[in-house]
């Protein structure tokens, strides 16, 4: 049986040719977008490789100099306390940034430690201090007493690992300054003292009468002659 050709009126034929040209056309357009893209895509991948080894690379030099490397968790912070946080510790000479675990992790694996592993999930953000660790870590011990969802979750010092609950006694330790406003007083106390006995004793020489002896100090002169006199009897 023989097959009869389907001829197509010419103007259709033409606009056959034409669409089937406009489809080669967007064929080799998507091609080379797709090449495109793909270099693009490249490009950006390496991009964003280069930023995190320079990000894990910075953290570890952080840590390097740090004698506080704090780990805490927040859930659920405001940026208004975040950030009279964040300033409370600039002034105590504190930086704290939040990081990815991985890359805190590869920080801290640079450093040769691999202590804190097993804390690093949830959200993390790493607190350092180079100059000083009771301060900002007291700092971050009164933010969380407000903050029921900021928690402590463990640290170093002086490049040694320490647990929260040790971290968390260390913090309510009296600080330096705390110290020396005690010791003052106490000195400023005893001074006092000092000077209001001196005063009596030069009311008393100028009057003309015998600075009076408390009777611990008459007990012990007493006490004193009797084993003088024991010692000359031997």
């Amino acid at each position: 049986m023989r097959m009869n050709s389907i001829c197509l009126p010419r103007g259709l034929q033409i606009e056959f040719f034409i669409c089937i040209a406009k489809l080669h056309i967007g064929i080799f357009i998507i091609l080379l977008c797709d090449k495109k893209i793909g270099g693009e895509l490249l490009m950006a991948s390496k991009a964003a490789i280069a930023a995190k080894e320079q990000s894990v690379k910075e953290l570890a030099e952080r840590i390097k100099a740090s004698k506080l490397v704090l780990l805490v968790e927040f859930i659920g912070t405001n940026v208004a306390d975040d950030t009279v946080l964040r300033k409370d510790l600039r002034e105590a000479g504190a930086l704290k940034t939040v990081k990815k675990n991985n890359i805190i992790k590869r920080a801290l694996n640079e450093n040769g430690e691999a202590g804190l592993d097993e804390i690093l999930v949830g959200t993390s953000a790493i607190i350092t201090s180079e100059e000083d660790y009771l301060s900002p870590l007291k700092i971050v011990y009164k933010f969380s007493k407000t903050h029921e969802n900021y928690k402590i979750k463990g640290g170093m010092i002086d490049g040694k690992v320490v647990s929260a609950e040790d971290l968390l006694v260390l913090a309510q330790l009296p600080s330096k300054e705390e110290l020396l406003s005690k010791l003052a007083g106490v000195l400023l106390a005893n001074i006092s003292k000092l000077a209001v006995a001196l005063d009596q004793v030069k009311q008393q020489k100028e009057s003309g009468a015998e600075p009076e002896v408390k009777e611990e100090a008459k007990e012990e002169v007493k006490a004193e002659e009797t084993v003088e006199e024991k010692t000359e009897q031997e």
